[in-house]
């Protein structure tokens, strides 16, 4: 009887740890998901320059250093990436000169428009009636995605007018997962170089505008339920980017937010088509097989790293 107790307990026990590491059926992890994208941060200006906000949010949240790019490193192949879950030999977005109606690569998979599956699709149709929109200051950014899929869809011509009218739509509307771009980043490398004084300067004034995102965030009632993501497509080196140099293809994420390890280095790789997957994880959505992106399960509470991690390794 003890023994037939014991195997009991040790079943339990086992339940107990698989549930605290699955999300509950039906139920997110977070109610609402904000992603900041700036266009041409890399891992090494993030650490350089004067960037309280976001430093502050990686003492506080989860962080991983040397999240890699798709490759070319360019911006529409890894600003695709993390919306459409898969690189370019999936997605057929392979360079800047990519549009939706042009005659490159096919998709491997395609939704009903012939593009391939965006996570605005999966939410779209897995929350019919959930709020979901997008700010870019980059122009070509809205290309990538389909505009009939989002119930927001703004382009700004500065990245101060970008930040103030997502932050007005966040707390207007308080969207379930909603997009901001911000270009000037990038802008300010190819000026005068990356890692150069304008470059860093740059990047402190996109930390500014953060900063005014997440007030918006917290004046709108979502601080305690929103997982927030600042992500990158790609560094550079010298004035240009595109090849396959470490200050290229090696940009931060950060995870921030209620349910998120506290001052956490994040072990397992992190690829950039990453990012629409670790969405989709935090909503309790479903993802599309096609998909070669896989949630960052680590960067939050109750969740290990992979066990695997370590196979093949000494």
């Amino acid at each position: 009887m003890k023994r037939i107790l014991g195997i009991c307990g040790i079943f339990l026990l086992g339940c107990m740890k698989l549930q605290a590491q699955q999300p509950t059926k039906g139920k997110p992890l977070f109610e609402h998901v904000v992603v900041i994208g700036i266009d041409g941060l890399s891992s090494g200006g993030l650490m350089k320059a004067d960037a309280p906000v976001m430093h502050k949010m990686i003492a506080e949240g989860s962080f991983k250093y040397d999240a890699r790019t798709v490759l070319p490193s360019s911006s529409s192949s890894n600003w695709s990436a993390m919306i459409l879950g898969a690189g370019p030999e999936i997605t057929g977005i392979t360079s800047n000169s990519w549009k939706p109606d042009g005659k490159g690569m096919k998709p491997v998979v395609v939704n009903k428009a012939g593009r391939s599956p965006s996570i605005y699709d999966i939410v779209r149709q897995q929350r019919p009636q959930a709020e979901q929109g997008v700010v870019f200051h980059w122009d070509d950014y809205g290309r990538l995605l389909q505009k009939e899929m989002v119930n927001y869809y703004e382009y700004a011509k500065t990245e101060t007018e970008a930040a103030a009218t997502f932050a007005d739509y966040i707390t207007a509307k308080k969207p379930t997962f909603a997009f901001l771009h911000l270009d000037h980043v990038d802008g300010a490398g190819h000026k005068d170089g990356h890692m150069s004084p304008s470059y860093l300067q740059s990047i402190a004034k996109a930390d500014s505008l953060v900063g005014i995102v997440l007030k918006s965030i917290e004046q709108a009632g979502m601080k305690n339920n929103t997982l927030v993501m600042i992500v990158s497509d790609h560094g550079g080196v010298n004035k240009g980017h595109g090849g396959e140099s470490a200050e290229e293809i090696t940009i931060p994420v950060i995870y921030s937010g209620n349910g998120i390890k506290k001052g956490y280095k994040i072990q397992q790789p992190v690829y950039q088509y990453d990012v629409a997957a670790t969405v989709a994880f935090a909503l309790n959505l479903q993802v599309p097989y096609s998909w070669t992106s896989r949630p960052v399960k680590a960067a939050f509470v109750g969740f290990k790293e992979p066990a695997n991690l370590s196979v093949g390794l000494e």
